[in-house]
């Protein structure tokens, strides 16, 4: 286990922290501020019983081969967050290392066990699911063990429960053959992961949509549905009414996508909240992923404006990753500009929707 050691560099915060405001945000953070990395990508997050508890990938850079896998808590009652602490890398032998990439963490209910899925491999097209547990909810980890062949594990978005909550489902996808979205089923006996993995797909082919990453919204009336990044220039989106088992046609949605992930999270109330970035292909003066979005829907279908998380011409905010807490507000974090993890708090309860959403230019005066 490694902690911090040295300062990353400072970087101007003016265009970051003076982003637009708006109804229900809460406060905003950064992970951390020293670390023996100099980038990091890819956070996901989940509360559990301490906390809430963060993880991501850092190193040199995506894909240098010291790329590993860390993580960071911030205690209830705490306002500082532990010191980063790697947990996993990819050495394979002596003189052999390959990088790390996408961890998803999953706190299993009734307080049980905090998993820990991630990727090992020279590239996306290449890397396999690895899968680490930890059973004091986040302190440590361990019990390391690669997953089965052609199973990756959720590849960037938590898990949901499915199956009267035996079942955890996972949103994966691969490269290799062309992007195309699958899914993976495991059963759960005492918040672990037992017996046989499902594998379901690929829902579509690489001639339809280039189209990875899916997160799911779930619906009140059981049905399932997930939004995917594509090469595109749009969100897709696909639906299931049998848990899991079978999907819809991948459509478009009537939002914008720069070949970028996404998340959502269905709320207790059953609305659905976005974080994206509302650009299309860099066809824009902002850049790729120089806007971070948040919008709201209530079929899954029809988008609102809510707020601009991030804005600056030519930064990267991407790869969010988002919760509601127990006490009902909303976590979120995000990369920011690849030197830090930023994180977020809302409170959806006093959100005020804006304009409805297409593809073209967001409201930026909502």
């Amino acid at each position: 286990m490694k902690a911090f050691s040295f300062l990353v560099p400072l970087v101007l915060l003016s265009h970051a922290w003076s982003a637009e405001r708006f109804a229900g945000f809460v406060s905003e953070d950064f992970v951390f501020t020293k670390a023996s990395f100099p980038q990091c990508h890819a956070s996901t997050l989940c509360e559990t019983p301490r906390g809430i508890l963060v993880a991501w990938f850092g190193g040199t850079k995506e894909k240098a081969k010291d790329v590993g896998i860390w993580t960071s808590e911030l205690k209830t009652g705490s306002t500082d967050w532990s010191a980063p602490t790697e947990w996993a890398n990819g050495v394979q032998y002596e003189g052999h290392r390959h990088p790390c990439w996408n961890p998803v963490l999953y706190q299993t209910p009734d307080e049980g066990s905090t998993l820990l899925f991630f990727k090992v491999g020279p590239s996306p097209d290449a890397w396999w699911g690895e899968l680490m547990i930890s059973r004091d909810h986040g302190v440590t980890f361990s019990g390391r063990r690669r997953l089965p062949e052609g199973i990756d594990g959720p590849v960037r978005c938590k898990p949901i429960l499915v199956d009267d909550g035996s079942t955890l489902l996972c949103g994966s996808s691969t490269e290799h053959d062309g992007w195309r979205v699958h899914f993976e089923k495991i059963s759960l006996t005492n918040g672990e992961p037992t017996g046989v993995w499902k594998r379901i797909g690929p829902i579509h082919e690489a001639s339809t949509f280039n189209a990875i990453q899916p997160t799911f919204l779930e619906h009140r009336n059981g049905k399932l549905q997930v939004l995917c990044r594509t090469k595109e220039g749009v969100i897709s989106t696909s639906f299931s009414e049998d848990g899991g088992d079978t999907w819809s046609p991948m459509g478009k949605t009537s939002l914008p996508n720069p070949n970028s992930g996404v998340d959502v999270v269905t709320l207790a109330d059953g609305r659905h909240l976005l974080i994206y970035n509302h650009l299309g292909s860099g066809k824009t003066g902002w850049g790729r992923r120089g806007l971070l979005n948040l919008a709201i829907s209530n079929d899954g279908i029809e988008w609102r404006q809510i707020g601009v998380v991030e804005h600056e011409e030519k930064a990267e905010f991407s790869y969010p990753a988002m919760i509601q807490a127990h006490d009902g507000r909303v976590h979120l974090t995000y990369t920011w500009k690849r030197q830090r993890i930023k994180r977020v708090v809302l409170d959806p309860s006093k959100f005020k929707e804006g304009a409805m959403l297409d593809r073209g230019e967001w409201d930026r005066e909502t």
